[in-house]
């Protein structure tokens, strides 16, 4: 889907080197900083951009250029969204629709859309007099109005409360399920896990492509366990613990008497970890696996990937897929 995809703006690269590769029916999310490039590259793999060098593809086609039949095929929600002020809610929504063809008895069909957004009660009131949330809502139903089979909605859940979240995302699912594919942006990192692979931008570079467990298994290269000793630790100590074979990463203090190890197996290393330490002249009073959250992943990730950049290191997190999961076939 997209190659070497760069987008320049005054010879600034805001995307730079990116690849991408998506299967029918895959929600993708793109996550990153403020400013990182997800919506740049939004619009790239839209084709509402031209990229600056390497190619962003569609249906097999460039995304520049396709015919109208196939635009019609996909839905896009831009961060601002395109409505009528002056008209009221059901009216933009009709507006919509008549704008891909779809036939005038489609009274049922708006009616579904605008209970999903919870605005039926609000379908005759004016857009200007909607609070922003809504207006959100109403762009939202406005894009999938056609039932296109491919759609990029950028932050389409900004604004809008946990539990209208939820229900967006159990729908997105549906779609996915039924062979949609789904390409989203989100301000909100916890999302991730609604996605099949998740992308992580930062200063317009690809640092991840892969699934969401892969995504917080590399905020530490490995699976993480904390440790609480009897006493703390010398370094000395630490130092022995590091040299087990289990442990593949740094250890960390977290309190004076809690290390946080990294290992290749939290469950293996959790059947060990009690005698090891004995070994070592250290007693544990507990020893648990710690879920590492997206916040978490994504911090670590994107600090790890600057402070590479800013040493001269080449800019990729460890742990981190070049750009796309090996054997996934390109999308269309």
């Amino acid at each position: 889907m997209a190659c070497d995809l760069t987008k320049e703006f005054d010879g600034r690269a805001v995307v730079r080197d990116l690849d991408l590769a998506i299967e029918d029916g895959a929600i993708v999310g793109l996550i990153g900083p403020s400013g990182c490039g997800k919506t740049t590259t939004v619009r790239l793999l839209a084709g509402l951009l031209s990229p600056s060098a390497g190619t962003a593809s569609v249906f097999g086609r460039s995304a520049t250029e396709l015919s109208g039949a196939e635009r019609a095929e996909i839905g896009y929600l831009p961060q601002t969204p395109a409505l009528f002020p002056d008209l009221s809610v059901r009216e933009n929504l009709s507006f919509h629709a008549s704008m891909y063809g779809l036939p005038l008895r489609r009274k049922r069909h708006l009616r579904r859309l605008l209970d999903w957004v919870e605005l039926t009660d609000d379908r005759r009131k004016r857009v200007r007099d909607i609070s922003g949330g809504m207006q959100r809502r109403l762009a939202l139903a406005a894009t999938l109005v056609h039932g296109p089979r491919l759609l990029f909605l950028d932050e389409p859940t900004a604004g809008i409360d946990p539990i209208l979240r939820d229900k967006f995302w159990q729908e997105f699912r549906t779609m996915s399920a039924s062979g949609r594919t789904l390409v989203i942006t989100t301000q909100y990192v916890g999302e991730a896990s609604y996605c099949d692979l998740v992308g992580l931008l930062s200063d317009g570079e690809l640092l991840m492509f892969d699934t969401p467990d892969n995504l917080r298994r590399a905020a530490f290269d490995g699976e993480v366990i904390d440790v609480t000793l009897r006493r703390p630790p010398s370094d000395t100590e630490i130092e022995r613990l590091a040299a087990l074979p289990f442990v593949i990463g740094s250890i960390e203090r977290e309190r004076h008497d809690v290390l946080r190890i990294v290992v290749s197996d939290a469950d293996a290393a959790l059947e060990l970890i009690s005698s090891a330490l004995e070994e070592v002249g250290l007693d544990v009073v507990e020893a648990a696996e710690h879920q590492v959250d997206y916040d978490e992943a994504f911090v670590r990730v994107v600090e790890r990937h600057r402070g590479a950049s800013t040493a001269g290191g080449d800019g990729v997190a460890d742990g981190a897929t070049d750009g796309a999961v090996a054997g996934r076939r390109e999308e269309r």
